[in-house]
Order: structure tokens, then sequence, then C-alpha cells
């Protein structure tokens, strides 16, 4: 690990203040991806802006149509929400099976969105349930907050304060894991609400995740299983490796898109 200046704010103003003045300083919300890479020498920043001082980035409430969730809310806080889990089952579902207990306490959304792993769950949310992205200065629509691998339309000096997700009429998510990290190696988060029918494919993309459109047109024909029978997924842009080609990839697409839904109801 390279020597580097350590910043711990307690507002959201200070934390975009050190971040304009400093172009080669990074902000820190749960460290999940940020500390490994220091630690094998990936990453050379010049300052650690560490934002779990700031307490009005924390917490969850719920209305008649919208969860917002604050950036450095846990994972583990939104798993166990009794309001998000009677409002958007499937989100807290999905919180309470990323990574293990030790990242699940330590992992953010905020993080976890900003970093755009294109294996991690929650981008996957964000896109099937139409959410929008608030940040220090603007509102970001989810299907222009994405915009490649590890990236997003975040500015430099732009910092996640929370999400807000409309609560949808029926929704749920499967993935299919890595068995050593439990990343999603296919992910797929459905949703019928207020933005339509909307089907969100994590761990596939070469670029992250990506809505699928053919699935989508099907399954606003008809909410079942059956309706994406035969419902191919391009394997132009998906992502092949170690793990699984590009093939096995779209195969299990397919696979979980059907089990969505049946979990969806």
């Amino acid at each position: 690990m390279y020597d580097f200046a350590y910043h711990r704010p307690s507002s959201v103003a200070d934390a975009v203040k050190l971040l304009a003045a400093d172009p080669d300083a990074k902000v820190m919300s749960g460290g999940m991806t940020l500390i490994p890479t220091l630690k094998q020498r990936l990453a050379r920043p010049s300052a650690i802006i560490d934002l779990s001082g700031i307490q009005d980035l924390v917490g969850i409430s719920v209305s008649a149509s919208a969860v917002t969730i604050k950036a450095m809310t846990t994972h583990a806080a939104v798993a166990s929400s009794a309001e998000v889990r009677k409002a958007i089952p499937a989100l807290a579902e999905m919180a309470a099976h990323i990574g293990d207990a030790q990242v699940r306490n330590r992992g953010t959304l905020g993080g976890s969105i900003a970093n755009h792993d294109p294996a991690a769950d929650y981008p996957a949310a964000v896109l099937a349930l139409g959410a929008t992205v608030h940040t220090n200065t603007r509102r970001i629509a989810a299907d222009d907050f994405f915009t490649g691998m590890f990236s997003t339309a975040l500015a430099a000096d732009e910092i996640v304060t929370a999400v807000e997700f409309p609560i949808p009429e029926k929704a749920a998510y499967v993935k299919f894991p890595n068995p050593a990290s439990r990343y999603a190696m296919v992910g797929v988060f459905v949703a019928k609400g207020p933005a339509g029918v909307r089907v969100a494919i994590t761990g596939a993309g070469a670029n992250g995740v990506f809505r699928h459109h053919a699935m989508e047109e099907a399954l606003a024909r008809n909410w079942s299983p059956d309706a994406l029978e035969g419902v191919g997924t391009d394997q132009e842009g998906l992502n092949g490796d170690i793990h699984a080609s590009k093939e096995y990839r779209a195969h299990l697409v397919g696979v979980m898109a059907k089990r969505a839904v049946a979990k969806a109801g």
C-alpha cells in the first residue's frame, strides 16, 4: 500500500470540498473494493475521503410510492429493514445475499453503485426498478447512471447521497453466484411497476449491468416464465472468463430470468 492522506469529513459539503480540491483523491464508503486495490498497490490515490463519518448519509425512508435509501446504508441494514421487506421484498432479499456477513455489514448501497462492478447485485436493482440516484448536485435516472464497466455518470466532484426506488407491483431477483466470491456470474432482476416491465442483467455484461429489452417486450405481453421461452440473449458484449464462457452466461440469463419471473409471482 502506498502512502496517502486520510480525511473523515462530517458533512457532504466538506467531502465535496476535499474532493474538488484534489483530483487524485478517492472517496471511500464501505471500502469493499477500494481497500483491496490499495493493499495490492493497484491504486495510488493522494488522499482517501472516508464518508463513514457523515451521519446524514445513513437511513431508510418509505412513502406510499417509493423506498429511499441513503448512500451509506449497509446491505445488512437494507436486508433487516422491516419497511423494505414490506414495500420491496425483492430488494431486501437481494441485499441479504450479497457477499458474506462481513461484506454485508461494511458494504454500502452508494459504494456499490458508484463502483459499478460488472458482477455487483445493486446495479441490477437500480436499473430494473427504474430508480433515481440522488447526488449532492442533481438526480440521475437509472438508465443514464451506468455508463460502462466501473464507470458511471458521476462527475469528478459528485457524491451519491441516496437512491429512490419506486415501489413495484411485482419484483424478484435471482442470481447464479460464484461459489467462492458470491459475486453474480449472472443475476437477473425483474420488475413490473410504475416504469412498466423491466429486466436488468448483472454479472454477464462486459460493460456492466444492462436491460434485456427482448425479455421486457415478451413479459409485457404475458407476465409468465413461459413467455421467455425462445427469447435468446445475444452473446456479443457478454463477458467470458475462467468462470464461464459467453455461451454459458447467455444460457444462464434465460434460466435465471425464468426463475425470477416465477419467484415474483
